[in-house]
């Protein structure tokens, strides 16, 4: 979901500024290459997993086309299904056949039904043996996944298997483990561009609109304005991984070059794949000529920018912007169990070894910092350079009195919500419970969902389950030039995180966006937002998974509008001071400036 004041176009015609910033473009350009490398990647899905692979399409196809699905049979009706929020549904469709429903419910990631219908199974069922792997490959235990593939057929033997070996960083990262451990011993490059930077993202604008993508092009932008060159390159195959099926290999957006590296096919074999995308990477270096390399998270970008460092005689910077492997634990319930397995250990593995290598760490806040520092990285090679906003998000939020109409929301109705990406961690199940609650209090209340993702049609059903009706409105994705807009309709800016690692440690964009729009904020008690809040100076902080706690701050503050007020004066006034991507632009140009780019 968008969480910038506007999502930037490219220039030109095709890309005018509006009276709210450059608008969106949705522009494509379906290319011969784009399409071949589409069929590859489709092609690959669907051998290694079918399931997952309708899972997916449900996903990316247009809602129109989803219908088709149902010509699947079962998996394609339990996707559909799962898709529309309707997940018991979705299961009990496949519940009496449990080689089905373990499949499908490994394909959506629900480890514990899929464990509960493989015990189901005979032990000489034929699909017993890379059903097991499959589960075993989720939960991370890579060891038990490969000696469960023993007994599968060759052909799915051999799929599964170099999946499961990539992912356990095995394949594909000789290059960087080779520079990690080495002491460096870089080139000397005869033709760099003193101030031109290649940042290497795993997304971006305007294919994929997120906090990671709004954070590049804002520093990129910032970066520019303070004498910087920035180029962006976004990882092999993107966007046509992600489904859209655009060729142009060069999209500028405000004057920011946004580098694809789009080859004709994409590899079925790990370890070719990551010499397809350092290879492409490499041209696009030489034909650039950067003095610096920067790396945002994950480790893979990094891979490739210390293999092109070792190169080219660069020095790289890597940004840890988030714990992936953090993530990948808050999707499920038994992350505690999870945080042990080889996966996870040897992808957290990863990641310190490139914050090893790299000439220079740059995080988001403290806490990320200190986790940082304590897998043994030196303190001073960590800087931090926290989310912060642009000039726009410091004006007044704009009138809207016609979107409030158009949204049925009335006058003497409060609105607490958020603008975010629908997905677990985020809490959003608690403010809808929070709501319920301040409904019982007779609190004319509503709660606005700005966003989406993948789990937005669940919490439509759960609010629809507690009987909220009209007082929860979802809105979906909206114009990131209207974002602002529905700011201006809260009366309390709520960020209901839950207390998973990764929300202990990473630092959102989203409430400082608030915060300089002079908007009350009440975030959940985790480290990561403590950073940012100060009770009963710049917001207010509620025990995560609450309700009951989160109800009670929202009533106090909903009627008391001279508290909300002072909380929002305070918290613009200390984004202005602290958090802006200006100020940032000058740190990043320092650090460069200390690794002999400048």
């Amino acid at each position: 979901m968008t969480s910038a004041p506007r999502r930037p176009g490219p220039k030109g015609p095709k890309g005018p500024k509006g009276p709210k910033g450059p608008r969106a473009s949705h522009d494509t350009h379906v290319s011969p290459r784009a399409l071949t490398l589409a069929a590859s990647i489709a092609w690959h899905h669907a051998a290694a997993d079918p399931v997952r692979a309708l899972v997916l399409a449900q996903r990316v196809l247009p809602e129109r086309l989803r219908g088709c699905l149902r010509l699947a049979g079962p998996y394609g009706r339990a996707a559909l299904l799962w898709g529309a929020g309707d997940r018991e549904r979705a299961q009990a469709e496949l519940n009496s056949t449990p080689r089905r429903l373990a499949a499908f419910s490994l394909a959506v990631d629900q480890l514990a039904t899929a464990a509960a219908a493989l015990g189901r199974l005979p032990e000489d069922d034929r699909a017993r043996p890379v059903l097991a792997a499959r589960l075993a490959w989720r939960e991370g235990r890579l060891t038990d996944a490969l000696e469960a593939l023993q007994k599968a057929p060759p052909q799915a033997r051999r799929r599964l298997q170099a999946k499961i070996t990539a992912s356990s960083g095995q394949i594909a990262t000789h290059d960087h483990e080779r520079t990690s451990r080495a002491p460096k011993t870089r080139k000397t490059r005869k033709t760099r561009t003193p101030g031109r930077v290649l940042h290497l993202v795993n997304d971006a604008l305007p294919a994929t609109s997120a906090g990671y993508t709004i954070r590049t092009h804002e520093i990129a932008l910032a970066q520019q304005k303070n004498g910087l060159d920035p180029h962006v390159v976004t990882r092999v195959g993107y966007p046509v991984t992600q489904g859209l099926i655009d060729g142009r290999r060069l999209v500028t957006l405000d004057g920011i070059p946004y580098h694809r590296l789009l080859p004709w096919h994409q590899p079925g074999n790990a370890d070719k794949a990551q010499s397809q995308w350092r290879d492409q990477a490499a041209e696009l270096t030489e034909k650039i000529s950067p003095a610096v390399l920067h790396a945002a998270s994950n480790y893979k970008n990094a891979t490739i920018a210390l293999a092109l460092g070792e190169r080219y005689g660069l020095p790289v910077v890597y940004e840890v912007r988030g714990f992936w492997e953090d993530t990948w634990l808050s999707r499920h319930p038994n992350a505690a169990e999870l945080a042990h397995s080889e996966l996870y250990r040897r992808n957290r593995d990863l990641e310190t070894e490139s914050m090893l290598a790299a000439d220079l760490v740059v995080t988001l806040g403290e806490a990320m910092r200190d986790e940082i520092v304590a897998r043994g990285v030196p303190a001073e090679k960590v800087i931090i350079v926290p989310n912060a906003v642009s000039d726009e998000f410091l004006q007044p939020l704009p009138d809207a009195t016609n979107l409030r109409k158009a949204l049925g929301i009335g006058p003497g109705e409060h609105v607490v919500g958020e603008v975010s990406t629908l997905v677990p961690h985020e809490g959003i199940g608690t403010l809808l419970e929070a709501t319920r609650l301040l409904k019982d209090r007779s609190l004319p209340i509503r709660a606005l969902i700005v966003g989406d993702g993948p789990e937005r049609a669940a919490l439509q059903r759960r609010a629809a389950a507690l009987g909220l009706g009209e007082a929860a409105i979802f809105t979906g994705r909206v114009p990131a030039a209207k974002v602002r807009e529905y700011h201006a309709l809260l009366d309390v800016f709520v960020v209901p995180r839950t207390p998973d690692r990764v929300c202990q440690l990473v630092t959102p964009l989203k409430p400082i966006e608030a915060m300089a729009s002079g908007l009350c904020v009440v975030t959940s008690e985790v480290r990561a937002l403590a950073e940012i809040i100060k009770p009963d100076v710049t917001g207010a902080l509620t025990m995560p998974q609450d309700p009951v706690a989160l109800a009670d701050s929202l009533e106090l503050l909903v009627c008391s509008p001279d508290l909300r007020r002072k909380l929002g004066d305070n918290a613009r006034e200390w984004v202005a001071r602290d958090r802006t991507w200006a100020h940032n632009a000058a740190r990043y140009r320092e650090a460069y400036a200390l690794l002999g780019a400048i």
